[in-house]
């Protein structure tokens, strides 16, 4: 090997041109933007996880898969599937510093397809966030209303589409006057997809209202969103409290909560409550959207990195907060039944248990429009949260590759 002599040093070629001796610039992870504290980070990753199915989906399969039995093969899929998945993540995120398809490609170029897989998951969980963010906008400008419009229905007669069945308007009116509302107002349900029928001109400016206020949030990243998470992440939180605290000194309050864990023993024996378990550990901890990795890719490298702590963190707030809201949730489905005299197991269940038979019973509460926004607002905050997570993956993958082709074509 040839040596470079100047004087009394001694210095061989492959010192010379080493990345210690050079000026050259530092590398990319070292010039990646990162979050300007861990308490953003961690917001962030709650919020993400916190999304509207803790509202909705944990209660409804607590509802109809044995109350409190549920738990059992719910915790345990926590264990088995969600701790070591989100671990994983974690880990990977803070190893690699890069989109979900540069870490993945990192790990072995055979399994790019992973990343790209991430990265449909998330496109297609965001499409499904930002309708729910449009309903929740558009019963929130309703609830501005008293009496709240859809527990009325408003002398409408004749007939209307209920999936995909025409029914006669009076028929729902004495079951559910909610239900003709979200029917009938809400989403203007057509006879089938062949029959899209007209637009619905309040839901296309919701549309708009929606992304020009994550426009607004992620404008500048995660410094923008970083911020924003302090106000999306609490909010549902402190309205969760307060309807806690109204919900438990409703009339019948009590009947709801009682069925939501009176454990039904038998539902043990059906592989589909395991398997329901098992799906609702998958998507109420976002496993596999690739949010969890591209969110730790932010973290400071100088940093210590602690991802089985943030891992229990992340996911035991994420089950801790579908049990209290299951609580809140069947508080006041247990006030409805009550005041309805009908049974807590015949309430609906997915997107119509938070927008037909919640927004039905927060209308028999006295002060029924304070109580509706509070909820709505909650709703709005989780899809928020969702959203931040599911976009963020898109662009940072995107980015990220501009970046390399930049790179490799110089």
């Amino acid at each position: 090997m040839m040596d470079l002599r100047d004087g009394t040093e001694l210095l061989t070629v492959s010192e010379a041109s080493s990345p210690e001796t050079t000026d050259s610039s530092p590398p990319e992870a070292e010039q990646r933007v990162t979050w300007d504290n861990k308490a953003q980070y961690l917001l962030s990753l709650i919020g993400f996880a916190v999304g509207v199915g803790n509202v909705w989906r944990f209660p409804y399969l607590c509802q109809v898969h044995g109350g409190g039995a549920f738990l059992i093969p719910y915790f345990i899929m926590l264990f088995l599937e969600g701790l070591p998945l989100v671990y994983l993540e974690l880990s990977l995120g803070h190893r690699f510093r890069s989109g979900t398809v540069g870490t993945w490609r990192q790990v072995s170029p055979a399994l790019t397809g992973i990343g790209i897989a991430m990265n449909c998951t998330s496109y297609i969980v965001g499409c499904y966030y930002i309708i729910v963010m449009v309903w929740s906008l558009f019963y929130l400008f309703n609830s501005f209303h008293d009496p709240l419009p859809w527990m009325t229905c408003n002398g409408v007669t004749g007939t209307t589409m209920m999936n995909g069945t025409e029914v006669k308007v009076s028929d729902i009116c004495n079951s559910s006057t909610s239900k003709f509302f979200w029917y009938n107002t809400a989403v203007q349900a057509s006879s089938d997809i062949e029959h899209p029928g007209k637009m619905i001109w309040q839901l296309a400016l919701c549309l708009i209202l929606a992304w020009v206020i994550l426009f607004v949030c992620l404008v500048k990243g995660i410094k923008s969103s970083g911020k924003a998470v302090y106000v999306t992440a609490v909010f549902p939180y402190v309205s969760l409290i307060i309807l806690f605290f109204r919900g438990v000194t409703l009339q019948g309050a009590g009947k709801g909560i009682a069925f939501l864990f009176t454990p039904d023993w038998s539902k043990l024996y059906d592989p589909i409550v395991w398997l329901d378990a098992a799906s609702q550990i998958f998507f109420s901890l976002s496993v596999a959207f690739g949010a969890l990795i591209t969110y730790t890719s932010y973290t400071d490298p100088n940093a210590k990195s602690t991802p089985l702590k943030d891992t229990l963190t992340v996911s035991f707030v994420n089950c801790g907060t579908s049990l209290f809201a299951s609580i809140v949730i069947f508080s006041v489905l247990g006030f409805k039944a009550e005041d309805q005299g009908i049974d807590v197991k015949d309430v609906a269940s997915g997107p119509g248990l938070a927008f037909i038979a919640f927004s039905e019973a927060l209308g028999l509460m006295p002060g029924a429009p304070f109580w509706s926004v509070l909820f709505f607002l909650t709703l709005i905050a989780l899809a928020v949260d969702s959203m931040f997570g599911t976009i963020e993956v898109l662009l940072t993958d995107i980015l990220d590759e501009l970046q390399n082709v930049c790179v490799s074509s110089v």
